[in-house]
């Protein structure tokens, strides 16, 4: 999103949790003071709200209920998302570190609000289910309902308190009578916080649904078939669900922040660091000493409001101003069908109160549902519609075929193999000095397509090495070409740091060195890479060497462009978007390998001008037709419901002008085949006897890939026919 007013500053938002989905519903309202940016960073996509994790145990949710879209929170909110999990503080220098190197992200102003990790005790990790982090709970919780539908399990629970309880109560309602439950505590009594008639109560639903109480059990060794007790004895148990109290996170105790005697980050009533200025923190992670209060979500929920306010005081040059939270809450604990009301010590049950709990928390849930799809931008730099990143910003292709035939030609060049008189995926040049090897030089820049300056360097050096895989060639040394809006030079660095560091991971493990580059300012962040590569002199890959009777051979899904649009538009849902991300990220080279290896006659990968495009360029080259069968070509999640509702990239006019004239017949995946791709798959032909194995060999190495086309005798064109490569088999 573009902005007038150059970044001077940076508020880092660590950790999706409750508190700061407030901050972000509130930033979307007012937005932070001009000159500031917002980044979000989670090591998650999807923030689970976790008052409604019992109720999919239960199945009275879908996973898609009890979610929430965090990128598209923070686009609400005119933040930027990093999907990245923390590993340390630099409070020293003003950074968030991370793992894997990425780069640290700096700060300005940090507020903390990750949650706590769970207490666990030796073994838990390996071999216990744990609730946090949602994805791999939600992966472990599949597998555990696939054994219970095949036999009855015993299983274990660990926590005595509202978690624990909800979560037994819950694998009862859902796995009926025949499981064998129980709940593993430290104390006489679940509920050990609440009021003594919920402990009753809590009881009571335990043993009328035959789960199985174990009191004063502390659990100090988790075993793949045991939990073993303080006291000696062994639990035998199928599986364990770790359900425990909190405890804060490793990285903390380095960080320098000061702590509460528990280890937590000590606040005051302004929800601001005791040691720090610079740090606030909230929810479950920190410990308001002036007002003391359980870790429930509840708190976290109500600390949104005044972080929010308080983070903006002090964003714009003013002392933050203390709160006091409520003295009394309302505790809903479900117990399968029904649920625990403590109102301060006033207790009820019954259906009504799992009514209630339900209501609140869908209603809760829909606060962000309902958040407007983008903020009001600021004034555009130019008027029109909004325009998208990635390889959907490039020029159209009849824009560029009549500049290219309007170029003049020089006088031809014995080192010149390919270039303006004879186009490809990358210009090939002869070196006098190896007569048995070709130089391959191509060059790629693109606008940002994602808010995350590392990823978009890993996605803008993926898609830049499309065009040496294309050729055949190894990579082997990379220039950069990077643009950055006007911003405080610290800001510059680290975005700048960033882009190139992820690109450079990318390059460097398919064999290529980054050794130098050109950097500029620009209205928005651009990235490309010059890529030089070499390749055997009889062994390039071309663009004119299909045959008929050739199988092509489609190595990633296609919807990027759609999806990204969508995205920009807050319309894609987040594991879409995730998904589309990570083939973004695949590179195209041991795919081209495979390809090789099996023969392939010519290639192409498949960018900006969509699926439609750039086979029509194989087949002008190679003087050949094609019939394709629109039903074979992968396709993303979610990218046919983005393009049905009209999220279409920016450059499908041009590629529908382009290809459609050439296209023979119809078909409602065409929005599909035109879609733009940014770091999309290989497109190759490959000889019909070898397809098969070839096929195969790309799907045991990871790839989504696919035959979709077969190439035959006639002028260049697309036959649609449906069915046209049913006898081409991976098997």
């Amino acid at each position: 999103m573009l902005n007038d007013v150059p970044v001077e500053r940076e508020l880092v938002l660590l950790g999706g949790g409750h508190a700061h989905l407030g901050v972000l519903r509130r930033l979307a309202r007012r937005p932070a003071p001009a000159g500031t940016r917002v980044t979000l960073v989670a090591r998650e996509a999807e923030a689970l709200y976790s008052g409604m994790l019992p109720g999919l145990i239960a199945g009275r949710f879908a996973p898609r209920d009890c979610t929430i879209d965090l990128p598209r929170l923070a686009r609400a909110a005119g933040a930027r998302f990093l999907r990245a999990e923390a590993m340390g503080l630099n409070l020293q220098a003003g950074q968030v570190d991370f793992a894997e190197g990425r780069p640290p992200q700096r700060f300005d102003l940090l507020s903390l609000n990750t949650g706590a990790a769970p207490a666990l005790a030796p073994g838990a990790a390996a071999h216990a289910l744990l609730l946090r982090p949602f994805d791999r709970f939600l992966a472990g919780w599949t597998q555990l309902l696939d054994r219970a539908a095949r036999r009855p399990l015993r299983l274990l629970v660990v926590g005595g308190g509202a978690a624990g309880l909800e979560v037994a109560l819950a694998l009862r309602h859902r796995l009926g009578n025949g499981a064998r439950i129980g709940l593993v505590g430290r104390g006489a009594t679940p509920l050990p916080r609440l009021a003594p008639q919920a402990r009753r109560a809590a009881t009571t639903a335990l043993a009328a649904r035959q789960v199985a109480w174990h009191a004063h059990a502390e659990v100090v060794r988790v075993a793949p078939d045991a939990l073993w007790l303080a006291d000696g004895h062994a639990l035998p148990c199928d599986a364990a669900i770790w359900a425990t109290g909190a405890a804060p996170p490793g990285w903390l105790e380095a960080s320098g922040l000061a702590r509460c005697p528990q280890g937590f980050v000590a606040v005051d009533a302004a929800l601001r660091s005791l040691s720090h200025p610079s740090v606030f923190a909230a929810g479950d992670l920190a410990s308001v000493l002036p007002h003391p209060r359980p870790r429930a979500g509840v708190f976290a929920v109500r600390q949104g409001a005044p972080l929010a306010q308080n983070l903006h005081r002090v964003l714009a040059g003013q002392a933050p101003r203390p709160f006091r939270p409520q003295r009394r809450h309302l505790a809903l604990v479900s117990t399968g069908d029904t649920a625990i009301a403590d109102w301060g010590g006033a207790v009820a049950n019954g259906r009504w109160a799992l009514r209630l709990k339900d209501a609140i928390d869908r209603r809760w849930i829909g606060m962000q549902d309902r958040m407007p799809a983008m903020p009001k931008p600021p004034a555009p730099a130019a008027p029109g519609p909004m325009r998208c990143g990635g390889c959907g910003a490039k020029l159209a292709a009849p824009v560029l075929a009549r500049v290219l035939a309007a170029l003049p030609r020089a006088a031809a060049s014995p080192a010149i193999v390919t270039g303006l008189d004879a186009p490809d995926d990358a210009a090939l040049l002869r070196l006098p000095t190896a007569p048995g090897r070709l130089l391959v030089q191509t060059v790629d820049m693109f606008r940002a397509p994602v808010d995350d300056p590392f990823l978009f360097g890993r996605i803008a050096a993926t898609h830049a090495l499309g065009d040496i895989a294309a050729m055949g060639a190894e990579p082997r040394v990379a220039l950069a070409i990077a643009a950055l809006p006007p911003a405080a030079e610290a800001v510059q660095e680290a975005d700048l740091l960033a882009m190139l560091r992820g690109g450079q991971m990318v390059l460097e493990a398919e064999g290529a060195r980054l050794v130098g580059g050109h950097t500029a300012e620009a209205a928005e962040a651009m990235l490309g890479f010059a890529i030089t590569g070499e390749v055997a002199a009889d062994a390039p890959l071309r663009r004119g060497g299909l045959r008929p009777g050739d199988v092509l051979i489609l190595t990633k899904p296609l919807g990027t462009g759609t999806l990204l649009a969508a995205a920009m538009a807050g319309a894609a849902r987040a594991d879409w978007v995730d998904a589309a991300l990570r083939q973004m990220q695949l590179s195209p080279l041991p795919a081209a390998r495979l390809l090789a290896a099996h023969g392939a006659t010519a290639c192409a990968d498949v960018t900006g001008f969509g699926l439609l495009g750039h086979l029509l360029e194989l087949l002008r080259a190679s003087g050949a037709a094609a019939r394709l069968d629109p039903e074979a070509v992968p396709a993303l999640e979610g990218a046919e419901a983005m393009l049905a509702a009209g999220h279409l990239s920016t450059l499908d006019p041009g590629n529908r002008a382009a290809a459609v004239p050439d296209l023979m017949g119809s078909t409602p995946r065409l929005g599909l085949l035109l879609d733009p791709q940014t770091a999309g798959g290989l497109l190759a032909g490959i000889p019909a006897a070898r397809a098969g194995a070839c096929l195969a060999a790309l799907r045991a190495a990871g790839s989504m890939a696919a035959a979709i086309a077969v190439v035959e005798k006639g002028p260049p064109n697309i036959r649609l026919e449906p069915g046209c490569v049913n006898g081409v088999s991976s098997a």
